[in-house]
């Protein structure tokens, strides 16, 4: 397939670019900076210059290819505002890309996070939840899966709160961030909390197989670690860096502290016998040991 992606450069769509290129694919990525243009030309893609809010672009592109798969995102966390704001902006792209490929029977692959459930694994057959700072990325999800009934091959893959390779990404790599920042390695709550995690590369391979042979109108969880204690993740942070592990307040972390406080594990059971996917890399807390001090 040729395939357009937005995204393409970040840590997660770096690795599928490379999975697509090397299983046979080709690609057109979306690029904001002429440095992402460079690596994604450099990786083999071919590189399109704009950014989400480039509503004409992103359907032009949609429009030559086979199938589509959307990561990019604001990730401006700063304040609920900066929040609302990359959400609404995802929301209007994600319209755009999907009215270009109505009628198609093409894929469409877009993400969102695990959903949590209080008390026990979530699992692919739970719902996103639609209230809260970002409910608007869960309704925009719903949306794109809903264009099953007309002509779409949408499909959404449900991304762990930490994606990472080489010791980097996600909500573990805001701890090690902001561990470096204010000399010591916290976690909010007790750090019994669990949140799951998955390695970049074993993402990247998920997503080639349900563009490939996902049914339309479904979801998946790219889960590999189903829930590492925060606490755990803090320790090995804190070894790493050479700091004190302690609790610190929510507030520590902004917007995102009662998120970070919250038991959060899921399963992708359902997805690794559907679809065949067996996540082969190093889990969360063997690649923190890459945290170079």
């Amino acid at each position: 397939m040729h395939v357009f992606i937005t995204g393409g450069a970040g840590l997660i769509g770096s690795a599928v670019v490379a999975e697509l290129l090397g299983n046979g694919h080709t690609v057109l990525a979306l690029a904001r900076t002429d440095k992402s243009a460079a690596a994604l030309e450099t990786a083999g893609a071919e590189p399109i210059r704009g950014d989400l809010a480039d509503l004409p672009t992103l359907r032009a592109a949609a429009a030559k290819a086979d199938g589509v798969i959307h990561l990019a995102f604001a990730n401006d966390f700063s304040s609920p505002a900066a929040v609302t704001a990359a959400v609404a902006e995802e929301g209007a792209a994600l319209a755009a890309l999907g009215a270009e490929l109505v009628g198609s029977d093409r894929p469409f692959l877009t993400v969102s996070g695990t959903p949590s459930v209080p008390g026990r694994v979530s699992t692919e057959a739970d719902p996103l939840p639609t209230d809260g700072l970002v409910g608007g990325r869960s309704r925009s999800v719903m949306s794109v899966l809903d264009l099953a009934s007309r002509g779409v091959r949408s499909a959404s893959i449900r991304l762990p709160r930490t994606v990472h390779n080489d010791g980097a990404g996600g909500f573990a790599g805001v701890l090690t961030g902001t561990a470096r920042r204010n000399g010591v390695s916290g976690y909010p709550g007790d750090g019994a909390q669990r949140w799951p995690a998955v390695h970049a590369l074993d993402a990247a391979v998920l997503f080639r197989l349900v563009l490939e042979k996902a049914p339309a109108g479904t979801a998946w969880h790219a889960v590999a670690d189903e829930g590492d204690a925060v606490h755990d993740i803090a320790t090995v942070i804190g070894r790493r860096l050479g700091l004190a592990v302690e609790a610190v307040p929510e507030q520590t972390f902004g917007p995102l502290g009662p998120i970070f406080a919250t038991d959060q594990p899921s399963s992708s059971a359902y997805t690794r016998q559907t679809l065949g996917w067996e996540p082969r890399h190093p889990s969360l807390l063997e690649d923190l040991e890459n945290i170079q001090p």
